[in-house]
């Protein structure tokens, strides 16, 4: 039996209770949470070894979104704690985006008892070798490798990438309020985590948060804090994320998706520049540099109506746009290589390199997931092939039409389905929001991958 205390997180009781039974006898102690807003209390309040955490809790909801918004604030207050993601609705994709967000294993209901064990046994006995490696020695690689990632979707020799650097530096020592805007998987929160390293107030740690991921119930707590007792479940006095990043920078990320209700409060709290935590009457003055992103054409939504004016221009004091990857030409070459060489390294494979047609297909595709994508196509390609050059059959994407001077023009259909197939690409696979971007009802787009289907 290991020494340790695992904390079990499921809305499902029955799952809670059959988990309970099952590693008791493997743990010296089991705590369970049917609500995941009991998480930072225990974490607080208990010593967790291990945690085993639900992707989804809401009814009829099952895009893993709030089993990754949790994962993240487990980790913002206990970094190192092993997470292992637990769901009904896997797949491969969400299994990759759980794992890069940085949980430790993935599991599907129903599981198998042996290898749920198996694998709860694993991550906790990395993670005391890791703890105990921490207390004799630094880690002067993983110190590099972050270093590395960090900075990587900055680089470039693209005109429009070394405007982007020379206006970086000038605005980064600045506290004025950035906006940062791009496609997904352009590097919007690398870059600002690079424009808070270049400032003055890099002493301590930006702090970020998913606008997109907060709901409407928890916006103030997360954002403004709470007293103990001001709501069901808040055990505790807990300062929100204005309040935390005092004297550093606050990243909002996805900020073109919060609602107007929200926005109105947001406003309020960056032109006063305090917060009153929830349950309260004090208030608290704040301290930030303010840096937002986000993938959505903020002035258009300003002329319908769903973004308000005045946030707008108090968030956007410096604009910064991401060129989309297609519009960097030769910089693609700089992170084929980049990626080529982790992987290798990574999955132990030294002797690793790339055919030529293989970079002629990387560089003729449009990538609609920009770097991103290009850094999973190339980490799976290093993962199946079976020799030691990559060719063009182990990069997975599929090959789009390209207009050139004197190709022959596609038809209807084929221009149809590119434009169904890219807007699904750049929403994630999101159906709902691919509907809306091409301009047809989500019924309409189900009939026309019906149609398209082999």
């Amino acid at each position: 039996m290991e020494t340790g205390t695992i904390l079990i997180v499921d809305d499902n009781k029955s799952v809670l209770a059959s988990l309970e039974l099952l590693l008791e006898n493997e743990f010296s102690t089991v705590r369970t949470a049917a609500n995941p807003n009991q998480i930072t209390a225990l974490l607080s309040t208990t010593s967790i070894d291990i945690v085993i955490l639900d992707m989804n809790f809401s009814a009829g909801i099952n895009n893993g979104n709030e089993g990754l918004y949790w994962l993240k604030r487990i980790h913002e207050i206990r970094p190192s704690l092993p997470v292992v993601m637990l769901t009904a609705y896997g797949d491969v994709e969400l299994a990759v985006k759980a794992l890069k967000n940085g949980a430790t294993d993935f599991l599907l209901k129903p599981w198998d008892n042996h290898l749920l064990i198996q694998k709860i046994k694993e991550a906790y006995k990395n993670n005391s070798k890791t703890e105990d490696k921490r207390t004799t020695k630094p880690n002067n690689k993983s110190s590099r490798l972050e270093s590395t990632n960090r900075t990587e979707m900055l680089t470039g020799h693209s005109p429009a990438m070394l405007q982007l650097i020379k206006v970086v530096a000038k605005v980064a020592k600045t506290d004025a309020n950035i906006l940062i805007t791009g496609e997904n998987g352009t590097g919007k929160e690398m870059l600002a985590k690079e424009i808070h390293r270049l400032s003055t107030r890099n002493t301590r740690p930006m702090l970020g948060v998913d606008m997109g991921a907060i709901s409407e119930s928890l916006f103030e707590s997360e954002l403004f804090g709470h007293e103990r007792g001001a709501f069901t479940d808040a055990y505790e006095s807990r300062p929100g994320k204005f309040e935390a990043a005092n004297g550093s920078s606050l990243f909002m990320d996805e900020i073109g998706n919060l609602p107007l209700a929200m926005q109105a409060k947001l406003l309020t709290v960056l032109q006063n520049r305090n917060v009153t935590r929830i349950g309260s009457n004090k208030v608290i003055p704040i301290d930030i540099r303010l840096i937002s992103a986000t993938n959505k054409d903020i002035p258009e939504m300003v002329k319908q109506g769903l973004f308000r004016e005045d946030l707008f221009y108090r968030i956007n004091t410096i604009h910064l746009e991401i060129p989309p990857l297609r519009e960097r030409g030769d910089d693609i070459l700089l992170f084929i290589d980049t990626f080529l060489h982790r992987f290798a390294a990574k999955y132990q494979r030294p002797e690793m390199r790339m055919h030529e047609q293989t970079i002629e297909k990387l560089r003729s595709y449009h990538w609609p997931g920009n770097i991103r994508e290009l850094q999973h196509a190339i980490e799976k390609a290093v993962i199946l092939c079976e020799g030691n050059v990559i060719r063009p059959k182990d990069i997975l994407v599929k090959q789009t039409w390209k207009p050139q001077t004197g190709s022959i023009v596609p038809n209807l259909e084929e221009v149809e389905r590119q434009a169904i197939e890219t807007a699904i690409l750049q929403n994630n696979g999101n159906l709902t929001a691919a509907a809306e971007q091409l301009g047809i009802s989500r019924q309409t787009l189900y009939n026309k991958l019906k149609r398209f289907k082999p």
